[in-house]
């Protein structure tokens, strides 16, 4: 069967959403691999990790969909880089590990690079014509910031300001630095989906009062609203109380509104959310057509409102999500199943999303 990958309509109100044999076909999960993940940005890490020179940070893209090896560094000028995990003689892995390193060195043959990925030397190479050249560097990746949070794409489509470019402005008055890694209430999970079914439900509230009494109970559903920008969406959760929601200085755009939680969405596959304790990241990583890794990765900044609010049960909340998606899962593939129609009041988001899917997957 051939998947009919014309773009969603513009007009929510007209448009049919994707076929549901997108999410069992391995066509499509091949051709998001390189037209989507490969071009989008991906988050990393944050730079407490690479806080002084000499730290060499050896990191995944997307294991076990990409799988891409990649370095990060801090020189000796205080330079932070972004380079290739692979030698350039023979391909061996340069850095297994986090270490502390004055340059790299391969295992394998003992060539040898700086921190930001010039090539130094190689032993037995000395008859070599026309040698070293720029070939023999490690290749630099593209990479930035947005606060303390470090993103890397394999080849951007688009510069990382458009896609966090809303976050920098609205919540200019959050002190991300403060924000510190817990890794105790950071895990994975598995989910038996596919990848971009994980993302359709993130996307749309419709679901929370059926799906999650728990969350419903914290959120206001007559305020939930969704905000659309070029590559990346937002969702508000306005709390059901006072006591649930950001202390918002009046420096904040939404000064003056009972805000439970920002949720972030970036094309395609990771979600900031921010409650007043912290911070939720959210990596949904695809391991094959219909089984995803979703990453959470905690931040604290008022470690004194951790279980209330919105974001006081996300455990519960994301088994929740994985049990429906996965049921979903099965039924989409099912041959009564074809297209669904989108909600215009609650869907907006999740229509968003398949419009720019596929934009990317239809792009030549």
């Amino acid at each position: 069967m051939v998947i009919e990958l014309t773009l969603i309509h513009e007009d929510i109100r007209q448009a049919k959403t994707l076929p549901g044999s997108f999410y069992s076909d391995e066509r499509c999960l091949a051709m998001a691999r390189d037209k989507i993940f490969t071009r989008s940005w991906q988050f990393v890490t944050d730079t407490d990790r690479l806080k002084v020179p000499g730290q060499v940070l050896p990191w995944t893209a997307l294991e076990g969909c990409l799988d891409e090896p990649v370095i990060f560094t801090r020189d000796g000028d205080d330079k932070i880089h972004c380079l290739g995990n692979v030698c350039t003689h023979r391909g061996n892995l340069l850095v297994e590990g986090e270490c502390h390193a004055q340059g790299l060195r391969c295992r394998y043959h003992g060539r040898r690079f700086s921190l930001d990925g010039r090539f130094v030397s190689a032993p037995g190479f000395e008859a070599a014509i026309n040698f070293p050249t720029e070939a023999d560097d490690l290749p630099r990746v593209p990479f930035g910031t947005w606060g303390k949070f470090v993103f890397a794409s394999i080849s951007p489509a688009f510069e990382l300001e458009e896609l966090t470019g809303d976050m920098q402005s609205r919540l200019a008055w959050l002190p991300l630095d403060e924000f510190v890694l817990e890794p105790s209430l950071s895990r994975d999970y598995l989910v038996q989906a596919n990848w971009a079914l994980y993302c359709d439900n993130y996307l749309e509230g419709l679901h929370i009062p059926y799906v999650h009494p728990g969350l419903a109970a914290k959120l206001d559903p007559r305020d939930y609203r969704s905000e659309l920008y070029r590559y990346s969406n937002l969702q508000i959760g306005i709390a059901a109380s006072a006591d649930e929601a950001f202390d918002l200085p009046a420096s904040s755009p939404d000064h003056g509104q009972r805000i439970a939680a920002y949720y972030y969405w970036l094309f395609p596959n990771t979600m900031f959310n921010f409650y007043p304790w912290g911070l939720s990241i959210n990596v949904v990583s695809p391991i094959a057509v219909d089984r995803t890794r979703v990453s959470f990765i905690t931040y604290i900044w008022d470690r004194t409102k951790l279980g209330s609010g919105a974001g006081g049960a996300l455990d519960r909340v994301e088994r929740e999500d994985e049990d429906i998606v996965e049921k979903v899962q099965k039924g989409v593939r099912s041959r009564f199943y074809d297209r669904g129609r989108y909600s215009p009041d609650w869907e907006r988001g999740l229509h968003h999303f398949h419009f720019l899917l596929t934009s990317f997957l239809s792009a030549k």
